[in-house]
């Protein structure tokens, strides 16, 4: 691939040249495969984020510091249907089922994301399910960008 035989020039008369290897390996080929496999890598990574498309609220709110285990994610959809992970789950089963996941599971952290749309009584609902269900460390996910208490606007507009 990379590396050839050079010949041996100059000598006298009868005597062939040995064929030597050559020294220097070309990297030109490595480069440009790393190179196709870093542009894959970049494109691919945001697509691997899984999640329900959900419109979040906004919050002057800064993002936490992420675990080494994947997060639990819940989703309360517009509709009001609750989601765990991608699979929709019944509400009379979200207390069973979050049990089972939590003795899976290290950590007791768990995201809940929720439409804007959604109410807040829905919301608690699936908060206290949550806490039945062995979950003490939630954290409500929101966009960024919201408006600020203090009167900033930290929107960038």
């Amino acid at each position: 691939m990379g590396a050839g035989v050079m010949k041996k020039q100059g000598g006298k008369g009868r005597r062939r040249g040995r064929a030597q290897p050559m020294a220097e390996i070309n990297v030109t080929p490595f480069v440009d495969v790393m190179l196709v496999l870093l542009i894959i890598f970049m494109v691919a990574a945001p697509l691997l984020t899984v999640g329900v498309p959900v419109e979040l609220p906004k919050t002057a709110a800064s993002a936490l510091p992420s675990d080494q285990e994947e997060p639990l994610t819940v989703t309360v959809t517009a509709e009001g249907s609750v989601q765990i992970q991608t699979t929709e789950t019944p509400r009379n089963q979200l207390v069973t089922k979050l049990r089972a996941i939590a003795s899976e599971r290290a950590s007791d952290r768990v995201f809940l994301r929720a439409d804007g749309k959604v109410s807040y009584a829905q919301v608690m609902e699936v908060m206290g399910a949550l806490n039945a269900g062995g979950f003490s460390n939630i954290g409500l996910v929101t966009d960024i960008g919201g408006p600020a208490l203090d009167g900033s606007d930290t929107s960038g507009g």
